[in-house]
């Protein structure tokens, strides 16, 4: 374990770094290469979190395949899932006839991945997996068939490579943990002209 260095993410220790993030995202690459021979396999990404991920992890899979997106709402406050899934972004390409794998940052207590399986399911894809970079088994309430998991991770709130905590720290590079109790204020967005000119966070 390691503390953090950067300075915008005052965090507790490091929980996995970014050379352990690359290994693993290129391990599970060489899973799906061999699990598909020959097949233009869909990505679908699960926006936002997702995205960080799914780029390594498409650039690490040696096969001609595709991508696309969609994006849910189901989390009622900054940490915790209300359970209420909201679909606000659909898919662009078809499923029909498609080997199709969901990529997911984190499977926490799996009823919103539930619930995309079963609308993805309805649109007769071939067939369908779950990739997923962290899951949580402590918080599970769905049993689900996950066939790619990155890591398993203790019930944390995580932060980093593509995780948030109201938008901020997605673009740290590495994943660490949050204290729920102690969480930072989040100070308004700035622009550059406003910093240099004092303005107030």
């Amino acid at each position: 374990m390691i503390t953090p260095s950067t300075p915008f993410a005052p965090f507790d220790d490091v929980l996995i770094t970014p050379e352990r993030l690359k290994q693993r995202v290129r391990e599970l690459g060489a899973e799906i290469t061999a699990d598909y021979p020959g097949s233009n396999v869909l990505l679908i990404g699960v926006l936002k979190g997702s995205v960080f991920f799914m780029a390594d992890l498409a650039r690490a899979i040696d096969l001609q395949l595709e991508m696309d997106f969609m994006a849910v709402s189901s989390y009622g406050n900054a940490t915790e899932s209300s359970g209420v899934v909201r679909v606000l972004k659909d898919l662009d390409a078809p499923l029909a006839g498609r080997d199709v794998i969901i990529v997911e940052d984190i499977i926490d207590s799996g009823r919103t991945l539930a619930y995309l399986l079963e609308l993805l399911q309805q649109r007769r894809p071939a067939s369908i997996e779950i990739c997923t970079l962290l899951s949580k088994p402590e918080r599970a309430e769905v049993e689900i068939d996950v066939r790619y998991t990155g890591f398993e991770i203790p019930n944390k709130f995580v932060v980093g490579y593509g995780l948030d905590y109201s938008e901020r720290y997605r673009n740290l590079e590495y994943i660490c943990c949050m204290d729920e109790t102690n969480l930072p204020a989040i100070e308004p967005a700035r622009s550059r002209a406003q910093v240099e000119e004092g303005h107030p966070a």
